[in-house]
């Protein structure tokens, strides 16, 4: 059996063989965009794997064989990435290994030996997603975000996330690789400082962005990083929108022709619909702080400071998980919680990603709270709220309420109001 696959435009962009991310990776080729070269092992490996516990049978020279492969392509020897990627994204759930020199083999184990980790479990198990998959392994040349002062990381979707309005929309960090921005752990700059810090990675993102889209016909998002002024793109996803967004991406897509009313229809969740129906906190009521709502929807209860705390509260009503950031560890308090509110981060921070992907409210980058969770309390401006006091978060407005706060029913959305006449009306 083949296990390996170099990544280039011939290759089939097929995730049953190449994962999510390598598949999507090829696409990118196939559209000329500029990645970093690369191979893949596939999914098959890593169910054999499991199953025996080692690698399976002559992998290891196949390795060896595609690293040297791998330096010859690119004219020297280099450090490479080793990153899960599943057929079905798990945003953040299994391990990466960067800056591998030589043999591949130990990192390869620890990336497939992380698709059974506690928080990858645990998310399958939320999202419905079967167990026997396996992931594939993209190992590619290091690009780095944090070379020099023309260096930086970011990820952009091609509409907003929030509202699905068309136009690029996203997070960037200047000098910093590309696990700083999606981890939440620094404050991230909007998306559109790039334009003016560099022009020429900004003409070329836009143009990407673009093409993914028309090639898609939905809206994606990419991960890049951008070295010494030249792009890369690390991966794209279709999709992901909720709430309002959605409808409103669906729309858009079908009056500009991209897809038909049918296909805008049925491109749009029961879930999706009801979020975008979701009530907002009632105007006028005293606000704690504003941070960037993250994912939609108005969510009551008591502070838990910790992924375990939440887990523990949650089985006497709801929660609020208040936290600096998140990360995959904290995947079981984020799927206890009724809400979720971060210090730092922005809209494509880990806490931001899963609380779309689980339809929690979400509030990321409020930044006037501080967590104490040695004194179990979070400073708020004039004061501090212990541990275990409620809180009322809306995750479309990104508002923070402290106590309940009363709501009001979603005002009238003309797209939410136009894909229903077309579904109604059984519309092609």
């Amino acid at each position: 059996m083949t296990y390996l696959h170099v990544l280039a435009p011939s290759t089939p962009a097929e995730a049953g063989i190449l994962g999510g991310k390598g598949a999507g990776l090829v696409t990118l080729m196939r559209l000329g965009l500029p990645v970093p070269a690369g191979f893949v092992v596939s999914p098959a490996a890593c169910r054999r794997f499991l199953k025996d516990r080692r690698l399976p049978y002559g992998l290891t020279t196949s390795l060896d064989d595609a690293m040297r492969d791998l330096q010859a392509t690119t004219g020297r020897p280099l450090p490479v990435s080793v990153r899960s990627g599943a057929a079905v994204s798990m945003p953040g759930m299994m391990t990466t290994v960067l800056d591998v020199r030589g043999p591949l083999g130990e990192a390869v184990e620890t990336v497939f030996a992380s698709w059974d980790s506690p928080r990858a479990v645990s998310y399958r198990e939320l999202h419905d997603i079967p167990h026997d998959l396996g992931t594939a392994v993209i190992v590619q040349a290091m690009v780095y975000g944090d070379r020099d002062e023309h260096s930086g990381s970011g990820v952009a979707f091609s509409r907003d996330p929030g509202t699905g309005v068309k136009g690029p929309y996203g997070d960037v960090l200047f000098g910093h690789r590309g696990d700083d921005v999606v981890s939440g752990r620094v404050a991230t700059r909007p998306l559109g400082e790039l334009a003016d810090r560099e022009p020429v990675v900004w003409a070329a993102l836009l143009d990407g962005l673009d093409r993914v889209e028309r090639h898609h016909r939905d809206v994606c998002h990419v991960e890049f990083t951008y070295e010494s002024g030249r792009l890369w793109f690390l991966q794209v996803r279709p999709g992901g929108l909720a709430g309002r967004a959605a409808v409103r991406a669906a729309v858009d897509l079908a009056d500009e022709g991209l897809i038909d009313r049918a296909t805008a229809v049925r491109r749009v969740s029961a879930g999706q619909l009801r979020a975008a129906r979701t009530p907002r906190i009632r105007a006028g009521t005293a606000v704690l702080t504003r941070g960037v709502g993250a994912s939609p929807g108005v969510a009551s209860g008591r502070i838990a400071l910790t992924a375990d705390r939440a887990v523990r509260m949650a089985a006497e009503g709801p929660v609020i998980l208040v936290r600096p950031h998140t990360s995959p560890l904290d995947m079981h308090g984020l799927a206890a919680a009724a809400g979720i509110v971060t210090t730092v981060g922005g809209p494509t921070s880990h806490a931001a990603v899963v609380a779309r992907s689980l339809g929690r409210p979400a509030v990321v980058g409020a930044a006037a709270l501080t967590v104490d969770p040695v004194a179990g309390c979070v400073h708020v401006p004039g004061g501090t709220l212990a541990e275990g006091a409620v809180l009322t978060i809306d995750g479309a407005g990104g508002d923070v309420v402290a106590g309940p706060a009363e709501t009001t029913a979603a005002d009238t959305d003309p797209h939410l109001s136009r894909l229903l006449a077309w579904a109604a009306s059984g519309t092609r």
